[in-house]
């Protein structure tokens, strides 16, 4: 059996007497996109410093490619980081930027400027080597940063939220050519997002992080379909899911899952393409609610629902069916949609 490209052994990390990262495991396969995803303040860019020795650990152990590099400088770990502000020379040109962390490596000349050229034609940036990063767009110095990184041939790729200070539109082509650089160079790569749809388009899995503690590891058809807890359910979707006390007002249609009856303190979930909205005197079923406002996004309309008795619930509808503000309705969802959490630790619900 193969090393992991990347392993963390119960990693804890603080700043001053602050903890940041609370125990942490963590294996990354060699050639596997690892996103760690999670709101401001998680860690996220923390492990990140960590497995570069840009930050000391206060307990457990990093591994890279079979190497245990807890104690490691950072020049030692054969890692390659990519900053969101891009961290380019700029009275350098480009072609020097690309090859400084050889030439100071004591890499002869040619043979640096040889495999820069090289990295800057894997990520389409040949024709900008002449020039220096003022010249240069946004999308067009991130693609600096990127072959500035491949260069080296690193052991592993860290990329610290690389696409953020992009436009939508070019965040979304960048975020494609680098899912495609990946899948070309079978590269072991873990990338930092606060974004889920960068998260879930780039990611081989997720790391979902929370206060400096991991609450799901998986694909991202699995956090997004099952995901472990209502802080991952709620995090990952926009609008986030649904979440409603079990014992409410609003009940789904359909049969329960087995021995929820009998269970105390839970909260039921469900996203808001999975809320079917009727008119108040269809009798089909589901609550009375009353639409508070509608939000409308291209083909979606996202309703803003008052139950009768319960707390607000989203709905997405078809945009061209949304109903109008102020109108009575009737809102179901199927048990089959419903996710289940316990309403104290919000951990994943599981009948016994």
């Amino acid at each position: 059996m193969s090393d992991p490209g990347l392993l963390l052994e119960g990693v804890s990390a603080a700043y001053g007497r602050t903890p940041v990262l609370r125990g942490i495991d963590l294996t990354v396969a060699p050639g596997e996109l690892l996103v760690v995803l999670g709101p401001s303040g998680a860690g996220k860019s923390t492990v990140l410093r960590v497995v570069a020795g840009l930050e000391p650990v206060t307990a457990g152990r990093v591994h890279i490619a079979g190497r245990d590099v807890t104690t490691d400088r950072p020049g030692r770990r054969n890692v390659s980081m990519v900053f969101q502000s891009y961290a380019l020379f700029p009275h350098l040109s480009v072609a020097d930027n690309i090859a400084f962390g050889l030439e100071v490596r004591d890499t002869p000349r040619a043979v640096a400027r040889q495999r820069a050229r090289a990295a800057a034609e894997s990520v389409g940036c040949a024709a900008l080597l002449d020039r220096r990063p003022g010249q240069l767009s946004g999308g067009e110095r991130q693609r600096v940063a990127l072959a500035r990184a491949l260069v080296r041939e690193p052991d592993v790729f860290l990329l610290d939220e690389p696409l953020s200070n992009l436009d939508l539109a070019l965040r979304t082509e960048m975020r494609t050519e680098l899912r495609a650089l990946h899948d070309r160079l079978g590269a072991t790569m873990v990338h930092v997002t606060h974004d889920q749809t960068e998260a879930l388009v780039l990611a081989d899995r997720i790391a979902v992080l929370r206060d400096g503690r991991i609450e799901q590891v998986d694909t991202p058809d699995a956090i997004w379909h099952r995901p472990a807890s209502a802080f991952v359910a709620r995090f990952v979707g926009s609008p986030a899911m649904n979440l409603l006390p079990a014992s409410g007002p609003f009940t789904p249609s359909g049969s329960a899952p087995p021995g929820l009856a009998a269970a105390e303190e839970l909260q039921i979930g469900f996203r808001p393409g999975a809320v079917t909205l009727r008119a108040a005197d269809d009798e089909a079923g589901g609550s009375a609610a009353v639409v508070d406002r509608v939000e409308v996004v291209g083909e979606d309309a996202y309703a803003y629902l008052t139950l009768a008795g319960g707390p607000p619930v989203v709905a997405r509808v078809p945009a061209d069916r949304r109903p109008v503000r102020g109108a009575a309705v009737r809102a179901e969802v199927r048990w089959a949609d419903v996710h289940v959490f316990h309403a104290g630790s919000g951990l994943r619900y599981s009948p016994s």
